[in-house]
């Protein structure tokens, strides 16, 4: 299997791309990249939690295998997806802009740029246990919502996609739990 042409341009998405990807595409597969895991590792500040009340998003760490979709950008397209992009993935500058191998659903393999976690940025959380993720998540809120419907949409989408995390799903059950009842709750108020 040979790596695709260098003319191929590719994204690779872990999270919300694989559901929301937000750009034009002519192609898309489910793909795996090796060395990488899906990790909730970096510190929100913006989109799922505040400086004062930081969140948890997710990121690649090292290690492992992560299953995710590709998708083939028309070159015409390329300078517009790569701009919403760096918009998007980028408001803090948590990752670093990487070009990595994965291997496609039907075999073939394609270098794409994906987002890699910055251990050197002051939001990387590195390895928490499930228990401080899940106190972190719990009751965080940002620009794009609550922190916990970011972690159920991602367990329920990897659903939809035939992936079962294990590990976003015994999370998903900690944060629950420390959740308030009423989802109008927040940090003591109720939100109207």
């Amino acid at each position: 299997m040979a790596v695709e042409e260098p003319g191929e341009l590719w994204v690779f998405g872990y999270g919300s791309l694989m559901w929301r990807p937000g750009f034009d595409y002519v192609e898309r597969q489910s793909a795996v990249l090796h060395g990488r895991r899906r990790a909730f590792c970096i510190y929100s500040v913006h989109h799922r939690g505040t400086p004062a009340r930081p969140g948890l998003v997710l990121g690649l760490a090292a290690g492992g295998a992560v299953r995710g979709a590709a998708y083939r950008i028309a070159p015409a397209d390329w300078h517009a997806v790569h701009a919403y992009l760096m918009e998007r993935e980028q408001p803090t500058e948590t990752y670093v802009e990487a070009y990595a191998e994965v291997l496609l659903t039907d075999g073939r393999r394609a270098r794409a740029l994906t987002f890699l976690s910055d251990r050197g940025h002051p939001q990387w959380a590195g390895a928490l246990s499930h228990e401080a993720q899940a106190d972190l998540i719990a009751g965080a809120r940002g620009l794009s919502g609550r922190n916990i419907d970011y972690l159920r949409d991602l367990v329920e989408h990897l659903h939809d996609e035939g992936i079962r995390d294990h590990g976003m799903e015994r999370l998903l059950a900690l944060v629950e739990a420390r959740e308030p009842k009423n989802p109008l709750l927040f940090m003591g108020r109720v939100e109207t």
